[in-house]
């Protein structure tokens, strides 16, 4: 059975497809990309059908990260349903998922923070400490944050799955 993981930021475009491409390479290299889905939405619908914003495109490309097809979808309750883990890139964006999880706590024990496997990342304080910085506002030098923060945690999220296909 395949584990779905699904990032979500809010538009699709920057942050949450970022992090689908790093994981995705990560679960390669890692020998899971039989055993691990990785997609990824938006919260807002506002950028629905977009592709992953240029300057993203370009950072993922300097790093070296194949930069697939992609149009930006917002994402629904029924995919949080589906997915084993979702993974919030900022406390807004959790919120929001937890709304769409309707109370349902074993669908909220899915949502996750993305940086939460960071291990350099605060453990405690309030979950905002967590979030992934939203470079689409500013230069290009908000995408290197941003890709520097996505990559700092996709190793801990590949150990976390790892983990949970092991116990299957």
């Amino acid at each position: 059975m395949t584990y779905r993981v699904m990032t979500v930021c809010t538009g699709n475009i920057c942050r949450s497809p970022m992090a689908e491409v790093v994981l995705r390479d990560r679960f390669t290299r890692a020998g899971l990309d039989g055993a691990v889905l990785v997609d990824s939405t938006g919260i807002s619908g506002e950028e629905h059908g977009n592709p992953i914003d240029p300057r993203a495109q370009q950072v993922l490309r300097s790093r070296g990260y194949d930069v697939p097809a992609h149009r930006a979808r917002q994402v629904s309750a029924v995919d949080v349903v589906e997915r084993d883990l979702v993974l919030a890139m900022t406390a807004t964006h959790a919120h929001a998922l937890r709304r769409l999880a309707r109370g349902d706590d074993a669908i909220t024990q899915r949502i996750r923070m993305f940086r939460s496997f960071d291990p350099d990342a605060p453990v405690e304080g309030p979950e905002h400490l967590l979030d992934v910085d939203d470079p689409w506002y500013g230069d290009d030098a908000g995408f290197e944050v941003t890709i520097a923060e996505v990559e700092a945690a996709a190793d801990g999220i590949v150990a976390h799955v790892r983990e949970v296909l092991d116990r299957r």
